[in-house]
């Protein structure tokens, strides 16, 4: 980002600041002015407590939104789309506020980070690859996504705003509500057979927190970056490590048709789709040193 003048610090919006936002305000807490939209009044205390300027506001609600135009020199925007449809009303809504800003005092605007998923790319059918693949969303979630990605890049390049897309695998942390695999042995939920497993990919949460600070300050304009640790398992082979380190027994093994009538529709979606990400970006173009390079320093550090 270019310097704001020294007697002021650079502002940041941070919208969908939950698990990671918060991650990200404990990172900048008095190096930026730091502002953070929430739908909830009742998080305003706990935004301010992690050092932040709560703004009430809902994506969901255009007219809501006027209030941010004009407030940020950067936007980290980790919330997620809406719940239906192939496209991301949210995003829409939260441009259109921005693009006002920008209107009324350009320049002031100059980065913005999205927040995207790694669901956009579909099965790869356990494929090796960086960022310069196409995109093939097999669900509307992933739709969603993508059309959130194409929004904000459209957005970057007619207003003059540096955008940078962060696609994100399964984000876990031993203190991250629901991030520990721990949760999911003890229910004893099945995997998947080994002839029928797939590879999944993994970022700890505060190196996904990391991630986001440093596309914030080095982020090239309009790029795309795998946010992705080292690891390359299975995502049997990623249970049964996390068992073994939590001194809990396996998890059961099905065939992928016994496996339909045992797991939820997400859960399946998530086993229909196979590829291994590859990060150099993150590290050479964001100079990101992993501080959880794989899932193993992630469980036990």
């Amino acid at each position: 980002m270019t310097p704001t003048p020294r007697h002021r610090r650079p502002t940041l919006l941070v919208v969908g600041c939950g698990d990671v936002g918060l991650r990200v305000l404990r990172l900048l807490a008095g190096r930026w002015r730091l502002l953070a939209l929430t739908s909830s009044p009742a998080r305003c205390a706990e935004l301010r407590a992690a050092g932040a300027v709560p703004l009430v506001g809902n994506l969901d609600d255009a007219a809501s939104l006027r209030r941010l135009a004009g407030l940020a020199d950067a936007v980290l925007h980790l919330a997620p789309p809406p719940g239906q449809g192939a496209t991301d009303t949210r995003t829409a809504h939260l441009l259109q506020a921005l693009a006002r800003g920008v209107a009324r005092e350009p320049g002031r605007l100059k980065r913005l980070v999205y927040a995207s998923t790694t669901g956009v790319y579909g099965d790869c059918a356990g494929a090796r690859f960086d960022e310069t693949r196409t995109v093939a969303p097999a669900t509307d979630r992933a739709r969603r996504r993508v059309d959130a990605e194409r929004q904000v890049r459209r957005f970057g390049r007619e207003v003059g705003v540096a955008v940078s897309i962060l696609r994100i695998p399964g984000i876990y942390a031993p203190d991250r509500p629901g991030g520990h695999p721990r949760e999911r042995l003890l229910r004893g939920t099945p995997v998947l057979a080994p002839e029928d497993d797939v590879y999944t990919n993994h970022i700890h949460a505060d190196d996904l927190a990391r991630a986001c600070v440093a596309a914030l300050l080095r982020g090239q304009p309009q790029r795309v970056l795998h946010a992705s640790d080292d690891t390359e398992l299975r995502m049997g082979e990623y249970f049964d490590l996390a068992a073994r380190l939590c001194g809990l027994a396996p998890p059961p093994r099905v065939r992928r048709a016994e496996a339909a009538g045992q797991l939820s529709p997400m859960q399946l979606s998530f086993m229909a789709e196979s590829r291994r990400l590859l990060n150099g970006r993150l590290k050479r173009e964001l100079r990101l040193v992993l501080r959880y390079p794989t899932v193993v320093e992630g469980l036990t550090g």
